[in-house]
């Protein structure tokens, strides 16, 4: 006889529970000290199915392991100050409106953000890397993962500054987003939204930073392709498509990630406009490898003697990238009227 929600629910929260408990205790961190911190998991997803929250439950168990590991690895008091204050989905899954395409492969995300109560415990890429790492290969390779997870990462004094400069993005994460864990005492400011004159001016002013940067990554990229040097040319390529991302992003929400990972930044372009989901077919070998190795170019390209990518798979990503630019000018245009 299956369990009713509320009883599923209870039983999930109190696992969930007990891990994190475990984790924070393992580092030291007594529930005083943390602050009684709560999940809030029962009531908040009831739109989700079960499947859906048993997922989410392992995304943050995971995000806590991976913590505790890190901070059993360094040496100093300083170091080991680092807490996580929030966890707060957002995004499609918050909304209730996320996509599953069987058909062209895509699916949306579990978007989250971390609020964190350092800058810099936030600029700890190396914890973050990990975090990343380890929930894609739980989505590509163990498969206990059937959605993939992105965390995004800043400081609750960032979070706070962007929210009183009414940067959309984050106003829209305080309105819609569902808190799944948070340390109480430590409260978003309300949100002051700019005026949409403002908004225009902003944005105008990334788009004609970033748009340029990527024409002219491309036209590098293009060359690179002319004279064989296909190293290079996959680095261009993943220059011509981050800066992309970073003016599409930044027009439409006055916000992009600090990072190079094409995943992430295509994840957070296509959660706000999924127009650009078309730029990148999901449905062959072919193509998931091309994006991998675009999206590997950024470091691997430069750095490692095993890096390889064909004739064949540059020109396709040529054709991809410009449709890419089509959408994202398309996009932009529209915003700036």
């Amino acid at each position: 006889m299956a369990l009713p929600n509320t009883r599923r629910h209870h039983l999930l929260f109190c696992r969930l529970r007990h891990r994190i408990d475990h984790s924070l205790r393992n580092v030291g961190i007594s529930k005083e000290n943390f602050h009684e911190a709560v999940l809030i998991f029962p009531e908040q997803l009831d739109h989700l199915p079960a499947t859906k929250r048993r997922e989410l439950s392992h995304v943050v168990q995971i995000i806590f392991e991976e913590f505790e590991h890190a901070q059993k690895t360094k040496l100093s008091e300083k170091a080991r100050a680092g807490r996580i204050l929030k966890l707060i989905l957002f995004g499609s899954y918050a909304r209730g409106d996320w996509v599953e395409d069987h058909d062209s492969g895509y699916r949306s995300d579990y978007d989250l953000l971390a609020v964190v109560n350092t800058n810099r415990f936030a600029e700890e890429n190396d914890v973050w890397l990990k975090i990343d790492e380890h929930l894609t290969q739980e989505f590509t390779v163990t498969h206990h993962l059937q959605t993939p997870a992105k965390v995004i990462v800043h400081s609750l004094s960032d979070v706070n500054d962007k929210l009183a400069r009414g940067l959309p993005f984050f106003v829209d994460i305080a309105r819609d987003g569902i808190t799944l864990y948070e340390v109480p005492g430590h409260p978003l400011i309300e949100p002051k939204p700019l005026t949409p004159e403002a908004q225009r001016q902003e944005a105008l002013r990334h788009f004609d930073q970033w748009f340029p940067l990527s024409v002219d990554a491309f036209a590098f990229a293009e060359f690179g392709i002319s004279s064989q040097r296909w190293r290079d040319a996959a680095f261009m390529l993943h220059q011509a498509s981050e800066r992309l991302y970073h003016c599409v992003l930044l027009v439409l929400t006055l916000y992009s990630p600090k990072s190079h990972r094409l995943g992430m930044l295509r994840t957070h372009a296509e959660r706000i406009d999924p127009r650009l989901i078309e730029a990148w077919p999901r449905d062959t070998k072919f193509a998931t490898r091309s994006f991998t190795r675009l999206d590997r170019a950024y470091v691997d390209a430069r750095y490692s003697a095993h890096y390889e990518i064909t004739k064949e798979e540059l020109d396709w990503l040529v054709g991809r990238i410009k449709q890419l630019q089509d959408i994202v000018a398309q996009i932009c245009a529209e915003r700036l009227k």
